[in-house]
């Protein structure tokens, strides 16, 4: 999109219209279903995440300054909002149970035996992504924060030293030294 369309998409939804708000959305809601579901790993947390970002944007949108860019501007307030879900949910773990249902109304463990041979790669992937994301909480807050924006909220390096008002090379080591670490962690638990 456009600088030019953006500017009239965010002017219509801080003047109330109801169009505005779903163009954004539309816009921006893919990126944002991907940075807050390799935050959390859960699509039930993603879920809310966007229920929720959708009524902060209602709410701060009036007090957005068009001398900023929108994205790191909204992508800031997606981090601050996955931050603080990811300490409450440290608090309280989840345990899954086979018995669990799923959202087909079925048992996990009903679904899993009706399962031939692709049940094992599905398993594999979830488990690998349950590590990514333990991987990715090894890291300091802020550097899982410039990774999580990166690649999955697709921020360029130059709006994450200005999110995070640094210099851009300091963004560059930090960024290189997160992914070397993770992909140690995560070469680590492929041996396991």
């Amino acid at each position: 999109m456009d600088p030019q369309q953006l500017r009239e998409i965010i002017a219509s939804a801080q003047a109330g219209e109801a169009e505005g708000f779903q163009a954004l959305l539309e816009a921006f809601g893919p990126r944002l279903y991907g940075f807050f579901f390799k935050a959390t790993n859960d699509h039930h947390v993603v879920e809310d995440l966007l229920g929720e970002i959708s009524l902060r944007l209602v709410k701060k949108l009036k007090k957005y300054d068009h001398r900023d860019r929108f994205e790191p501007w909204l992508f800031r307030i997606a981090a601050n909002m996955v931050r603080d879900r990811i300490r409450r949910l440290a608090s309280r773990p989840r345990p899954v149970s086979l018995s669990a249902i799923d959202d087909s109304g079925r048992p996990l463990g009903d679904r899993l035996a009706g399962q031939s041979e692709s049940a094992e790669s599905r398993m594999l992937s979830v488990e690998m992504s349950e590590k990514l994301t333990l991987a990715l909480q090894t890291l300091e807050e802020t550097t899982r924060e410039m990774v999580l924006l990166r690649f999955f909220g697709e921020l360029s390096f130059k709006e994450l030293a200005d999110r995070f008002d640094c210099p851009i090379g300091t963004v560059l080591a930090r960024v290189h030294r997160a992914l070397r670490a993770l992909r140690k962690v995560m070469d680590d638990a492929a041996v396991d």
